[in-house]
């Protein structure tokens, strides 16, 4: 479903992606752990079309979406939820989750996933008439996705969906994920809580200092020492 083949991201003089590859396939949940700095959220930005890479091929459903504007990439069939949630904090819930079908003209769809949305998040219902940013960090976590996902994406990018969050949503959240990959959404999540994400991935890469330095099987790498004793606590 998307490729991404020998991919180099600078930021100015600083080398942030060197030489990533790697796929995931459709229906998958591939997860990406690293440390801080390793380059996780430059990839997912170089995916979406916020960053621009100077060497390699990132393809999608056998087209090349490499240096796209980030709206053609949207609309290909991408949603990206960013570190940090980034939702519209003056909008309500509503308003924010109407962003996220900005590029769709199909009124009767976008009805029908405004109700998929509230089903998946019944604390968005709750609330949807609320300005986005008196939310909690769980209930804004949940919309920044329920706003990605009213773009229908065929790929969801994940950045650090448990972060700042108390365990107890942590497990709603990775709860949740696992919901969305059910329904059909393929995902590339990115998260330090590399237990965690291990606990519902099907495959892994392992990211240092812009490098892949590791893959395989969530199984596989969870069972390793190296990876363990790295990100693992063990």
């Amino acid at each position: 479903m998307l490729k991404i083949n020998e991919v180099d991201v600078f930021y100015g003089n600083i080398h942030a992606l060197k030489n990533v590859s790697l796929e995931i396939n459709e229906g998958e949940i591939v997860t990406l752990i690293g440390a801080n700095g390793a380059g996780k959220s430059t990839l997912l930005k170089t995916i979406s079309g916020l960053l621009k890479p100077k060497n390699g091929e990132i393809t999608f459903e056998d087209g090349s979406i490499a240096g796209k504007v980030a709206q053609a990439i949207v609309k290909k069939g991408i949603s990206h939820v960013p570190e940090g949630r980034r939702i519209f904090a003056g909008m309500s819930v509503e308003e924010n989750l109407e962003l996220g079908a900005y590029l769709r003209k199909d009124k009767q769809g976008i009805r029908e996933d405004f109700e998929k949305i509230y089903r998946l998040f019944p604390r968005l219902l709750e609330r949807k008439k609320q300005q986005a940013g008196t939310l909690s960090g769980g209930e804004q976590q949940m919309l920044a996705m329920g706003r990605a996902l009213m773009a229908r994406p065929r790929l969801l990018l994940l950045d650090e969906p448990s972060m700042g969050l108390a365990p107890l949503l942590v497990k709603t959240i990775f709860e949740i994920i696992r919901e969305i990959n059910k329904t059909g959404t393929t995902i590339l999540l990115v998260e330090q809580n590399a237990n965690m994400a291990l606990s519902i991935a099907d495959r892994a890469y392992v990211i240092e200092t812009g490098k892949i330095v590791a893959a395989g099987t969530a199984e596989e790498l969870n069972q390793s020492d190296q990876i363990r004793s790295a990100y693992l606590g063990g």
